[in-house]
């Protein structure tokens, strides 16, 4: 898994993304947040990213809307989609609009290093 990879981590709920946060910044990663699509959308026009991991289920702006506009806008290459919702619909909808991965809430913190490494590594 390369050092020092700079991800934006997308989640409206904080316990969760803090968590997450930590447990990534622990292993070498340059983590940064948005608590929702919209701040999202900004943080991504704003900087570059080696990875997006964008929940789905959010206020406002949904991760759903969120990856069109980074696939419409060329604003990442590589996102993992997060939800809370078990239905292979959604996750064979994100991946048909371009998401590199999915996983459903809940989930092992070593089953996201492992796919954050598959992805990276694409």
């Amino acid at each position: 898994m390369p050092d020092k990879s700079k991800l934006l981590l997308v989640d409206d709920e904080d316990t969760l993304r803090l968590l997450i946060r930590s447990e990534l910044e622990d292993r070498g990663f340059d983590v940064e947040e948005a608590e929702n699509g919209e701040i999202a959308l900004q943080k991504l026009h704003d900087n570059t990213y080696n990875l997006v991991i964008l929940d789905i289920r959010m206020p406002g702006i949904d991760g759903m809307e969120v990856l069109k506009k980074i696939r419409e806008d060329n604003l990442a290459d590589k996102v993992i989609m997060l939800t809370g919702v078990d239905e292979l619909k959604i996750a064979r909808d994100s991946l048909h609009l371009g998401a590199n991965d999915f996983l459903t809430k809940p989930y092992e913190i070593k089953t996201l290093l492992a796919c954050i490494a598959r992805v990276l590594n694409e």
